[in-house]
């Protein structure tokens, strides 16, 4: 297994589960990333957020996928929960910690920290699952194994405030719509306030980044950098990360006066999420930023609640690399070319946190039905694991000519249509849910049933 990151662990766990010994290479603290912080497992190193935990919603639907598959990530994520609305995030560093040490403590885990610089040879099964920051050697033994030059696009990480440094006689806590608890820090900003707010965003001086051409730069577009948002146009913010609907702060008034509401509704807000257990520690939502630190410091304390905040982490900008996966994988994450070389995670072309753990689900059951001679399995295109895996692994499916693949989030427009058009959002997306679930259900019983009778032809 080559990464410890989320895939990585992941998959570890699913082969040590299945009686596997593997052995974990992870490259940290010898050698860091540019986004990396710490040394743990599993670190997230953009936001603390798996998305939203609804199972009507694709981000939640894949969590839920991952909670009936035995995901050890997810489980752990759910035991490390803090507040955040309808979100499934959590206190990053209890969630590493666990998973470091309950995969280092497993007896079937041999942990080497270490750079590995060589692809293992063909007898070996192995993972790749280094992720978006693959270390230059063993990116060029990847191009040179694949003979195609690697896809690159460039991904952001948020600013993080201390939670004592907020002013909350400014910004408010809610939910938006009121859903749940008021789990959100708000800070409202006036029209004149947002317009001198994004004029600063657009001007302000940004900071170097290795190989980096602005001009011929790709954003992954779920993932803009907050002044890149702002240069699109003047309300794009505002129909983004800072659109201000369904959220009131009840000092304003009767939230149900809709005169009162027309006259006070803020123009904007910036949302933090909670970051840690204890509530000390606060991201400031959807603001993945490349600017100079001193500059994030100078045009974040500009909104209205943080004008003295305090900054625990500013926003980093790097480099991310993927695979042209459509071109290279299998449905079932091994390469076409050599089936005893799998790959899991974002270097596959799949976005999100649960994607990456997704991927690392499937990397690690197949790599140890590989190790037991069982045959490789693939989910439908109908569960949102399978459909995001066929749309890595299938040209016709990605959209995509060669050489223009892109990295995917879990979405609904990624299933194959239902039988029947249904118009309502929330009863459709519930019902691609329903099917999921279902077909993922007869998926394990059909598993369960093939490896018995291998078994009792075996014997």
């Amino acid at each position: 297994m080559i990464g410890a990151g989320l895939a990585g662990s992941e998959a570890t766990w699913q082969l040590a589960k299945a009686g596997i010994p593997v052995t974990l290479v992870e490259m940290r603290p010898n050698k860091r990333s540019p986004a990396h912080h710490s040394n743990e497992f599993a670190e997230l190193v953009c936001s603390n957020s798996f998305g939203a935990l609804s199972s009507d919603r694709a981000a939640g639907l894949l969590q839920e996928e991952l909670r009936q598959l035995g995901s050890k990530v997810i489980a752990t994520a759910d035991s490390h929960a803090v507040p955040a609305g309808g979100a499934l995030a959590v206190d990053r560093s209890l969630f590493s910690a666990t998973l470091t040490k309950e995969l280092t403590d497993h007896p079937l885990v041999t942990v080497e920290r270490r750079e590995q610089t060589l692809l293992p040879g063909e007898e070996q099964i192995t993972v790749l699952a280094t992720g978006p920051l693959t270390s230059e050697p063993l990116a060029e033994q990847v191009r040179a194994f694949t003979g195609r030059e690697d896809c690159h696009f460039f991904d952001a990480a948020s600013p993080i405030v201390e939670g004592d440094s907020i002013d909350l006689s400014t910004a408010f806590r809610a939910s938006r719509y009121d859903k749940g608890d008021a789990d959100y820090i708000n800070c409202p900003l006036d029209k004149e306030q947002y317009l001198a707010f994004r004029e600063a965003l657009i001007n302000a001086e940004q900071a170097e980044v290795k190989d980096f051409d602005r001009e011929a730069a790709t954003f992954f577009e779920g993932c803009l950098p907050i002044e890149e948002l702002a240069r699109r146009g003047e309300d794009t913010m505002r129909y983004g990360p800072l659109k201000p609907i369904g959220l009131w702060d009840p000092r304003w008034g009767d939230v149900n006066d809709r005169e009162l509401r027309r006259e006070k509704r803020a123009y904007a807000v910036v949302q933090l999420r909670q970051e840690d257990r204890h509530g000390h520690l606060w991201n400031l939502v959807g603001f993945q930023t490349n600017l100079k630190w001193g500059e994030q410091q100078r045009i974040l304390r500009m909104i209205p609640g943080l004008n003295q905040a305090e900054f625990v982490r500013f926003g980093v900008m790097h480099r991310n690399t993927f695979l042209e996966s459509p071109q290279l994988l299998k449905s079932t994450l091994q390469c076409r070319q050599r089936s005893n070389l799998l790959a899991a995670g974002q270097i596959t072309g799949t976005e999100g946190y649960a994607a990456a753990v997704a991927g690392g689900w499937l990397a690690g059951t197949n790599a140890a039905r590989l190790a037991k001679g069982l045959p490789a399995i693939s989910l439908p295109p109908t569960t949102m694991l399978g459909a995001l895996t066929h749309f890595v692994s299938d040209p016709e499916s990605s959209g995509r000519r060669k050489g223009e693949f892109q990295p995917m989030p879990a979405n609904f427009g990624l299933l194959p249509e239902l039988p029947q058009r249904i118009r309502n959002k929330r009863e459709r997306y519930g019902a691609y849910r329903d099917r999921a679930l279902q077909d993922l259900q007869t998926c394990q019983q059909l598993w369960t049933h093939g490896n018995d009778m291998l078994k009792q032809g075996a014997a």
